[in-house]
């Protein structure tokens, strides 16, 4: 949670130091309306807070109100701009994380592989339009008036907002229920695994697992919307959204120049996070390989995605002094105990050994190092007055088996932190690397 996470707790690890962060794994959805809603109140900023009011009340109870804040100290993103589509690797990875995300999985509900290989050739079609902030198809309103449009209109007259839309398989999509529907299981990477069970787990499997995964992130809430409901009502009849995830408040940057996020403990988180421009620890730590064994995910990157959710309630009753131990860093400066700036060097025997910070970094763990880039959520109440909250983990890597699974082994068993935490969701996915020209499309080495 931290910053020195490289395992999953909420993320408040810096991440990178190589964190992971908390559980994570959602659902939630949403469908765009009008511009505007009662009172002349954006029914963007309503969806992109789903449930706003509850996260600026939490804000009291979770330190959000500091992290909204310091975001609104550093210089706004242009949100006119567009991210390019095509590339050696999907956008949505090490690009500049976004301010909004919404995340989906879909299991697939067709065993007919050309119809499965016709939806990805249209999503590929549509995200590719979608980023660049264009219409799909033919748009909102330029359609026959005897069918239903093409597009669902709610991003009419909205900039790209630097949206990235980013695809991942995940194991059940090769083998399930011990069938190979679409001839694809002797493709399965090795390090497409199951995750293993964690102690402390509480998954539910609503919102667990998936055959594929998108990644929405923008900078404007109602854009990212827009991207998941038109993929979803594309893939009608053939994918069915098993769960899905917004998420507000970036809990990391992958652009060290800009003010670490705070999570929905108050703290910052992903201080040491990869940077984007660090090509040389992205090619190490977590782009795959030819020689990791499975051509088609050269590239590409593994996915993990865990939704964790923070006690806060119980949190915010916790003394100050107790939560700096737990977590390794000063709430305020996130300074590492024994350090005075938030970025010194981290004097991890100056640290309890049960601490976020300690148990999470890379020299605690061979060097170990993941790319998070999660969001923290409010979905509500849970019927007994207490927030629905905390972090949706995401987190990419070479390899799960050596990045997030010996990590998150260690905070299970031993951080402080899971008195506040517990992961009720996961999923892992297979994120190939980046389309290249007009004629390639999601997936196209894996079917092809």
């Amino acid at each position: 949670m931290t910053d020195d996470r490289n395992g999953e707790q909420p993320e408040l690890d810096e991440k990178n130091d190589d964190g992971a962060a908390p559980r994570v794994e959602a659902a939630a959805e949403a469908d765009g309306g009008s511009a505007t809603g009662r009172g002349g109140v954006s029914r963007r900023a309503l969806i992109g807070w789903t449930g706003g009011a509850l996260a600026v009340g939490a804000a009291a109870a979770g330190g959000v109100a500091a992290a909204v804040t310091e975001e609104r100290h550093s210089a706004p993103r242009a949100t006119t701009t567009a991210v390019p589509f095509e590339g050696a690797h999907q956008a949505g990875i090490a690009t500049p994380v976004q301010d909004r995300l919404h995340f989906v999985s879909f299991d697939v509900i067709t065993e007919d592989r050309a119809k499965l290989v016709r939806l990805l050739q249209q999503w590929t079609a549509a995200a590719r339009a979608m980023t660049q902030g264009q219409a799909v198809g033919k748009g909102a309103v330029d359609g026959i008036a005897e069918a239903p449009p093409d597009d669902t209109g709610e991003a009419v007259g909205l900039p790209p907002a630097n949206l990235t839309l980013t695809i991942g398989f995940g194991p059940s999509l090769f083998v399930k229920d011990n069938k190979d529907r679409f001839g694809i299981a002797a493709k399965r990477p090795v390090a497409l695994a199951e995750l293993p069970p964690f102690p402390g787990d509480n998954l539910e499997p609503a919102r667990s697992g998936g055959d594929i995964c998108i990644q929405a992130c923008a900078d404007d809430p109602q854009v990212a919307v827009h991207a998941i409901r038109n993929l979803a009502r594309i893939g009608f009849g053939t994918v069915a959204v098993r769960w899905s995830q917004l998420g507000f408040g970036k809990t990391s940057s992958t652009t060290p120049d800009a003010q670490t996020p705070r999570n929905m403990f108050g703290f910052k988180d992903g201080t040491r996070n990869i940077a984007g421009s660090e090509t040389d620890r992205l090619d190490k730590h977590v782009w795959a390989r030819t020689e990791d064994g499975s051509d088609w995910m050269t590239g590409g990157s593994y996915l993990v995605a865990r939704r964790i959710r923070m006690h806060i309630e119980t949190w915010d009753r916790t003394p100050l002094g107790e939560q700096e131990e737990i977590i390794g860093r000063t709430k305020g400066e996130g300074a590492p105990h024994g350090a005075v700036k938030e970025r010194d060097e981290v004097p991890l025997k100056a640290l309890k050994e049960t601490s976020h910070v300690r148990l999470s970094h890379p020299d605690s763990n061979d060097g170990v190092t993941i790319l998070r880039r999660g969001y923290s959520f409010v979905d509500g109440s849970d019927g007994l007055g207490r927030l629905d909250a905390g972090l949706f983990f995401l987190a990419y890597m070479r390899d799960p088996a050596r990045g997030f699974i010996p990590l998150q082994q260690k905070l299970a068993s031993h951080d402080a932190m899971n008195e506040y935490i517990q992961h009720v969701g996961s999923a892992l996915f297979a994120c190939p690397p980046g389309v290249r020209g007009a004629d390639d499309w999601w997936g196209k080495a894996l079917f092809g």
